[in-house]
């Protein structure tokens, strides 16, 4: 009797690509941020390398190799960027001088994340948290 092939293996999430008409600034905002060093493929795409995945950075310029069109810079309306932190209140204050515009400060969040939301420079949306309940810390591995 022939066994059924296994099934595939999920797909695992490597990066999240955030295209842009400003590689270098949005490259120097995550930078700030994530604390990762740039690495530079060529000036049209960079990555910050973080423990758990990538955020990639691509020129518009880029956009023509996957379909000309399928893609614009700071058009973002449904995607946030997270980031786990050790101390959102101290990223807050780290970030005062750098960040170019607060959502929100720090928050409890109900689900018991203390979270933070800005916006890079491009105006999408980032959410740096902590969690904070016993149930957060269990989600979050700590």
């Amino acid at each position: 009797m022939t066994q059924p092939p296994p099934p595939p293996a999920r797909p695992a999430l490597v990066s999240i690509r955030v295209i842009t008409d400003d590689v270098a600034g949005l490259a120097a905002f995550y930078e700030q941020v994530t604390g990762a060093p740039v690495a530079w493929s060529t000036p049209d795409f960079a990555e910050l390398r973080t423990p758990i995945g990538t955020v990639a950075i691509g020129s518009t310029r880029t956009v023509a190799l996957f379909g000309a069109g399928s893609a614009r810079p700071a058009d973002n309306h449904t995607v946030i960027v997270e980031f786990l932190v050790e101390d959102v209140d101290a990223e807050y204050v780290r970030l005062q001088e750098f960040a170019p515009e607060f959502v929100n400060e720090p928050t409890t969040m109900p689900w018991g994340n203390r979270s933070l939301l800005l916006r890079d420079p491009d105006g999408n949306l980032v959410n740096l948290f902590t969690p904070v309940t016993p149930e957060a810390r269990a989600r979050a591995g700590r």
